[in-house]
């Protein structure tokens, strides 16, 4: 499969390793297919076993959670954080809560997370944490005494400088808020343990609307240096109606861009003339977009949201979960003019899709690098922790857009001198690396 041997024993070892754990093996095969070259040049990075560390992450964490319901009935969920890498700064990355979280999506989600975080060029390491709990028919109660019981486990691992986690899937200010105010008890300190946090107890301005918006600048920046072009009359579809989804839809619309496709769960909505926008927000603000939005204005809904990839579009921005869009809707996504495509969410794109992308000369943004505007505001949430100031609106906005235009900056370059200008994904992969790999050569076998 690769060029490079030691890429290909690794890669076996992995097999071996974490067999049953194919969206980590997914993760960990995208970024070897980008390193072929980088390892037969530098031959160091096989003799201080640079790859191999890098694979294994630093620690994993693995607890009972146990919490009781409304009814008095004791229920038992699973906790996890995987501390991946503090090689770059503490670690970082969101909690997640979903029925989908396992021992496989936590290792992959962390492993992208570090090359994440090194994109950015910002001081933090790479991780991810969360539960198989559903916050989804639970009351308030219930979802407090779940968030207050996961803290009274992961306090122990985390801490300003040591391990700072932030919100994702079914994880946002409600849940946020119960976990923060846990740990303060818990410790006694009010630090800067967690981002996301609500603005009148030290959260930071622009930060839910961070990875959204960061996601439309990386693609501004691609539509200006690929097609010297701009976002204005291209039709975008979105996916996913979460803070991502729903924070780059309104971006696009801003910035120009007609959208006229949205998902969730319960399906797409579209309206070649161009959805509502402060309608979609309105709406999606109390849950339940599709429906009620198709409700209110007669707008083609289709039951199944992996349909909304057959809608006629320009850009298409996967913004739910791990492996949405598949090869059947890549193919759906290039015969009806798609031209680019850029993750918001991680890992949106199964491995046959993205190939399918490249090979068609569609423009793709791999996740670690289009979505980062998230965890970069996040350090700016630390930063103003620390300070005890917090910054205004336009400041935070302003420092968004230029990390976010030296990210593709960063990737753009690498694509350039390693494989070919198109290739971001390689492009990603390879700055990211090359940060990581220096930091590990500078601070010894570990």
């Amino acid at each position: 499969m690769f060029k490079s041997a030691y890429l290909e024993r690794v890669f076996n070892d992995v097999l071996k390793k974490d067999f049953g754990q194919p969206e980590f093996i997914q993760a960990v095969e995208t970024f070897f297919l980008s390193m072929d070259d980088i390892i037969s040049q530098t031959p160091q990075i096989e003799k201080y076993g640079i790859i191999e560390r890098l694979v294994e992450p630093e620690r994993f964490i693995h607890f009972r959670v146990t919490w009781v319901d409304d009814q008095g009935i004791a229920r038992v969920n699973r906790g996890y954080r995987v501390q991946f890498s503090s090689v770059l700064g503490p670690y970082k990355g969101g909690i997640r809560f979903h029925p989908t979280v396992n021992a496989s999506t936590m290792k992959f989600l962390g492993f992208e997370q570090t090359f994440k975080n090194a994109l950015t060029g910002l001081p933090m390491g790479g991780g991810k944490g969360g539960s198989d709990f559903s916050s989804i028919g639970k009351s308030d109660g219930e979802i407090m005494r779940f968030c207050q019981n996961y803290m009274l486990e992961l306090y122990r691992h985390i801490g300003a400088d040591t391990d700072v986690p932030a919100g994702d899937i079914g994880v946002g200010n409600k849940e946020i808020g119960y976990l923060f105010g846990m740990y303060k008890k818990i410790r006694n300190e009010h630090t800067g343990v967690m981002t996301g946090k609500g603005l009148s107890y030290g959260g930071s301005l622009v930060r839910k609307e961070a990875t959204g918006y960061g996601l439309c600048y990386f693609v501004a920046e691609m539509l200006k240096v690929y097609k010297s072009d701009r976002f204005d009359d291209k039709k975008v579809i979105v996916s996913g109606s979460g803070k991502v989804g729903l924070y780059a839809a309104i971006k696009a619309h801003d910035l120009g861009a007609k959208v006229v496709a949205m998902s969730d769960i319960n399906g797409y909505i579209y309206d070649p003339n161009g959805l509502d926008m402060n309608l979609v927000t309105e709406i999606t603000n109390n849950g339940e977009l599709t429906l009620k939005y198709a409700e209110k204005t007669g707008c083609i809904h289709g039951k199944t949201p992996k349909d909304m990839w057959k809608v006629p579009t320009d850009i298409a921005l996967p913004c739910a979960i791990q492996n949405e869009l598949d090869l059947e809707s890549a193919e759906h996504l290039v015969n009806n003019g798609c031209f680019l495509v850029a993750e918001g969410a991680n890992m949106p794109c199964t491995l046959e899709a993205e190939r399918y992308f490249i090979d068609h000369q569609i423009l793709f943004a791999p996740g670690k690098a289009a979505n980062a505007g998230g965890v970069a505001v996040s350090l700016f949430e630390m930063s103003q922790n620390a300070m005890h100031y917090p910054w205004p609106y336009d400041e935070v906005d302003d420092k968004l857009k230029g990390i976010m235009k030296e990210i593709f900056m960063k990737c753009y370059t690498a694509a350039r001198k390693y494989k070919n200008p198109y290739d971001l994904i390689s492009g990603a992969n390879i700055a990211a690396f090359m940060r990581v790999y220096e930091a590990m050569m500078e601070q010894g076998i570990q």
